[in-house]
């Protein structure tokens, strides 16, 4: 998933525990253990909708565990917000696999789904369940993401046959952003059936749920009801099963032109900005450290 930022606007109140008052809600359960794909299944049967944030290290996961968030992704989106890339291509394996881990780390809750990175699972099946295998062993994850339709079908089969969960990740799919470009998919009767063949392949692969992004409301909402797993938006509409943001973006770190899709639940880059500049200004002056912050 790519990032930017959007509009501040208010965090809505925390809802009730579930709609059946059966404390199974995904984001306001009552249970504290690991969130797990089934869980994932059911929700979609309760027609219950669910948040998924991206995390990439173990303090800001802990927040959003604290907070409920009951899905988190550690998305190659890490490249533009975290590692200081122009585009998600140049993340690697073990980028992934060392900040998937810290991730896990600092949950105890929330379903950890990592990203695979562009050029870990394109030769191949085997390939991906090499790289799949190791966010699974070496990061502690829950699941692994791909992109990919069609074309990643035999990759989803063999990765579920072994045990592994995957999510599938169609419409723009900003890996191939060299090729595409970042713009809206499915538009067009041509590439609306192309969208929703690539949401059923991704299903009938044994993907437990699948991120639309970047797609027309209406061709979303299509999908959604067609598929029989999740449906998870970002740039998607509001009929989705779930919604997902990079997490910069919902916290207003990210700098920069504001897509639409995005909303800015907060402005820490104003804030984090605020309290730099106030330390640095007591440092200058002498007014910290005091008293209370020196040892005798």
């Amino acid at each position: 998933m790519t990032s930017s930022s959007g509009a501040a606007a208010a965090a809505p109140a925390h809802p009730p525990t579930s709609a059946d008052g059966s404390g199974k809600a995904l984001y306001g359960g009552k249970s504290s253990r690991r969130i797990t794909v089934h869980d994932i299944t059911a929700a979609k049967e309760r027609g219950e909708k669910w948040p998924m944030l991206t995390a990439y290290d173990a303090m800001t996961a802990s927040v959003f565990d604290e907070a409920g968030i009951p899905v988190m992704l550690v998305g190659d989106s890490m490249g533009n917000c975290h590692l200081g890339y122009e585009t998600t291509v140049p993340v690697t394996l073990d980028e992934m696999a060392v900040l998937a881990a810290a991730v896990v780390r600092g949950t105890r809750r929330a379903l950890i789904v990592a990203d695979l990175p562009f050029g870990s699972y394109q030769e191949g099946p085997v390939q991906a369940l090499r790289s799949a295998t190791r966010l699974v062993k070496d990061a502690g994850v829950g699941a692994v993401k791909l992109e990919g339709g069609e074309r990643s079908h035999e990759q989803i089969s063999l990765l579920v046959q072994s045990g592994i969960p995957v999510m599938g990740h169609i419409g723009l799919t900003p890996q191939s952003v060299n090729a595409m470009g970042y713009r809206v998919q499915g538009r067009g009767e041509e590439a609306a059936q192309q969208l929703l063949r690539d949401a059923k392949a991704v299903q009938d692969a044994g993907a437990f749920a699948v991120v639309l992004e970047l797609v027309p409301g209406e061709l979303a909402a299509e999908v959604t009801r067609s598929l029989h797993i999740p449906t998870v938006g970002i740039g998607a509409g509001p009929e989705t099963d779930a919604q997902v943001l990079v997490y910069t973006d919902m916290a207003g770190l990210t700098p920069g032109r504001v897509p639409r899709f995005t909303k800015q639940y907060a402005n820490l880059r104003q804030t984090l900005g605020d309290a730099a500049r106030t330390f640095a200004d007591e440092v200058v002056t002498g007014t910290f450290p005091q008293a209370e912050h020196t040892f005798h």
